[in-house]
């Protein structure tokens, strides 16, 4: 401290502190109380506080009465105060006195101190009683440690021992819960291991009747579940290795075994005798005078009782099932086969049409244009039928077998439609009734497709359906042979129907229609080269004149194709359009090529006979409209070459000299033409005279030879046209040839010569 006033003030508000805690005022050792307490009421503060009245801000000074706050009341109490007060009236001191009041004071306290040390000496046997009792409550509290020491041994071993018995009750009480458990646990293990009388008769030695097969599917289901049951998914991996486990499942494999083998054995030999029964029963088939469409909704019934069989055997051995779809698949291709051949021969037998004949485009068949007229419509209405009859028909058994043989593929007819696009009665309870074995298939309405399944299928599908198409392939053949046009038709329908099978199972089916298709191309493709073999055949005459015959029958045959498109046939047709007129044109060309002199108007007939044959057509074909183009170019340019000759043959020497001059305008300029040997103005003069002082005889010669040798005479108007044209063309330049040499020479003028020609 720096003095005794901070000393002072610290302790004042330690003691201040200490009354507001604890509500009274500690014993002070070592500090003057009363000089305390008259420091305190010297530096007592005093306090002015500001009171607001209405004139104004008042000082006010409150005194330690007011604030009720002295140093003496908060350091001595009343009594002592009051003590003090009368200790201190008995002197009379002044002011001076104090120091001899503080000695006196002090000699004072020194008596009391004096006075409480010779009490206390007085009191030494009280003293020595007071220690004797300690010392005997020491050795109390210490035999009293000693106990509570051994209490303490003693429980914390009772503690110990209760604790171990505590462990061993838990331990008594989990054996018990455990043992519990796993009597539990092995009376569950030992109902699975037991197999059930019933059940063991129907999968060792049950029949399989339809009566029975109720018994057999709950056998099966029992089986598939107890297998299930002893595998490590289902089955607690502590058990699996237990004998009685391993035991069992080797005696449920044995079972299932002997099961599989016996149903797979049944159901082969239950196709077999359904397959043999059909075809033993003729009414099955068509006969003559009655197309039989073929029925299989009481085979598909029959079969349907063993599907759910069918089902259980693949969740017991997969592997079982290749042997059972070969087995059905032989023999419901012999029940198919026999069907389509049937019904084949019958529709073939049952089908009048006249045969037209396949020489359409040969010189010598003079009468194949009228008995090409012919109706052949039942051909292909019997082609058509057949595909109506069976292609439906081999969806259908394609569905059937993809579903009852367990295979794991998309519908292959969408709800509601078939695969030709029509709809009946009867298709839709056949489509429902094929369809009905998707109840059966858990699986079916998963989405997706397994390839390896869908690989499968189409291989188990050929052994199904394989040979069939021979019998297709036999309706195509006579339809041909009676009228090869019916390709056209038989291919838009073919089209038609392979567009329709869009869906997985049908691959065999879209690979017949697609063979069927192929078949009836190539038998088209020889009908279209035996024409064009036809056509080339006229080459081999020595002399053509006229138009050629294939020309008109061409466009019989075109009019007569045309009839025939259907759907997607457009391409097929369009194709022989082109071979046909390429050869036409080519053959066309070799003939002129015989005889140049009258090659020209040879080709010219032939082109206009062409367009004239083909307009009607070539305004809705365009592919026709083509070639239709392409023979009114050639028919212009040997109109120009033939007109062109026709003239320098009546006016050689009238255009020799305008050729003469035209090449000298090249090399020397017009005035120095005049002057060269053979072109002067006599030489014009006589060259003039020469070739138009008869030009009305010349050109009624000219008339005369593009005559002579046309054997169209409708075309001669407008060849004649096209002559007095090209004429006025070519003189009318040879007037401006002359005009520019010979500027004063006089010859018949353009509107002269035009007025001559329109005379005649």
């Amino acid at each position: 401290m720096r003095n005794i006033d901070d000393r002072n003030r610290l302790l004042l508000c330690i003691l201040n502190i200490l009354k507001d805690v604890l509500g009274r005022l500690p014993k002070v050792v070592g500090v003057d109380v009363v000089e305390m307490a008259l420091w305190a009421k010297e530096n007592t503060p005093t306090v002015t506080t500001q009171r607001n009245l209405q004139d104004g801000p008042v000082a006010a000074t409150v005194t330690e009465s007011d604030l009720k706050v002295t140093v003496e009341r908060e350091l001595v109490s009343q009594a002592e105060e009051e003590d003090m007060e009368a200790l201190l009236g008995t002197y009379v001191m002044g002011i001076g006195e104090a120091e001899a009041f503080s000695e006196r004071l002090k000699r004072e306290l020194l008596a009391l101190e004096a006075a409480n040390v010779h009490a206390i000496l007085e009191s030494e046997p009280l003293i020595e009683e007071v220690l004797q009792g300690l010392e005997a409550a020491t050795n109390c509290v210490d035999d009293m440690d000693e106990w509570l020491s051994i209490f303490n041994v003693k429980l914390r071993h009772m503690r110990e021992d209760i604790e171990s018995i505590e462990t061993r009750n838990n331990k008594l009480e989990m054996q018990s819960v455990n043992n519990k458990a796993l009597i539990e646990e092995l009376d569950k293990l030992v109902e699975r291991l037991c197999v059930p009388s019933e059940y063991a008769v129907s999968l060792t030695g049950g029949s399989f009747d339809e009566s029975r097969m109720l018994q057999n599917i709950e056998a099966c289901e029992w089986l598939t579940g107890a297998l299930h049951g002893l595998e490590v998914p289902n089955l607690d991996p502590a058990f699996a290795n237990i004998r009685a486990v391993k035991e069992k499942r080797a005696e449920l494999e044995k079972l299932k075994t002997t099961f599989v083998r016996r149903a797979s054995e049944f159901l082969r030999n239950y196709f077999a005798s359904l397959v043999d029964f059909m075809i033993g029963d003729k009414s099955y088939f068509s006969q003559r005078g009655q197309l039989k469409r073929p029925d299989h909704a009481d085979l598909r019934y029959k079969c349907r009782t063993y599907a759910r069989l069918l089902q259980h055997l693949k969740s017991l051995d997969k592997n079982c099932l290749g042997p059972l779809r070969k087995a059905y698949c032989s023999s419901l291709n012999l029940l198919l086969r026999r069907e389509a051949r049937e019904f084949a021969n019958e529709l073939r037998a049952s089908t009048k049409a006249s045969r037209n004949p396949t020489v359409w485009l040969e010189a010598s068949a003079g009468s194949g244009q009228s008995a090409s007229t012919a109706d052949t419509s039942s051909v292909s209405d019997a082609y058509a039928k057949m595909l109506t009859i069976f292609i439906p028909l081999l969806v259908d058994e394609s569905s059937f077998f993809a579903h009852f043989m367990c295979f794991e593929v998309r519908a292959l007819i969408p709800p509601g439609g078939l695969a030709n696009g029509k709809g009946g009665s009867h298709d839709v309870k056949d489509d429902e009734d094929d369809l009905g074995i998707m109840d059966i298939d858990d699986n079916d309405g998963k989405a997706g497709k397994n390839s390896a399944d869908l690989s499968t299928l189409n291989e188990s599908l050929q052994d199904l359906l394989d040979g069939i198409q021979e019998d297709f392939y036999a309706v195509v053949d006579w339809a041909y042979k009676i009228d090869p046009l019916r390709c056209i038709s038989m291919h838009g329908i073919t089209e038609r129907y392979l567009s329709g099978q869009k869906a997985d199972a049908a691959g065999f089916v879209r690979l017949l229609l697609g063979d069927l298709e192929s078949r009836i191309s190539v038998q088209f493709a020889h009908f279209v080269d035996e024409a064009c073999h036809q056509i080339e055949r006229n080459e081999r005459n020595v002399r053509q004149m006229g138009v050629l015959s294939y020309i008109p029958r061409f466009a019989t045959l075109a009019t007569r194709m045309e009839q025939y498109i259907q759907g997607q046939s457009r391409d097929l047709v369009d194709q022989a359009y082109t071979k046909f007129v390429s050869i036409m044109f080519v053959t066309l060309e070799k003939i002129s090529q015989t005889d140049p002199k009258y090659a020209d108007i040879f080709l010219l007939e032939n082109y206009a006979a062409f367009q004239n044959s083909l307009y009607d057509l070539a305004n809705v074909v365009p592919t026709l409209a083509k070639f239709y183009h392409q023979a009114s170019e050639a028919y212009e340019q040997a109109c120009t070459r033939h007109i062109s000759m026709i003239i320098y043959y009546q006016f050689e020497r009238l255009f020799q000299f305008a050729r003469r001059i035209e090449d000298l305008m090249y090399t020397i300029t017009p005035e120095e033409i005049p002057f060269q040997l053979g072109l002067s103005k006599m030489d014009l003069r006589k060259m003039i005279k020469a070739s138009l002082s008869g030009v009305d005889k010349s050109i009624a010669a000219m008339y005369k030879k593009l005559q002579k040798n046309l054997t169209s005479e409708e075309l001669l108007p407008s060849l004649w046209d096209k002559c007095k044209k090209e004429f006025l063309d070519k003189y009318e330049s040879f007037v401006q040839l002359v005009a520019k040499i010979y500027p004063n020479e006089n010859i018949p003028t353009v509107v002269e010569m035009r007025n001559l020609l329109a005379s005649m």
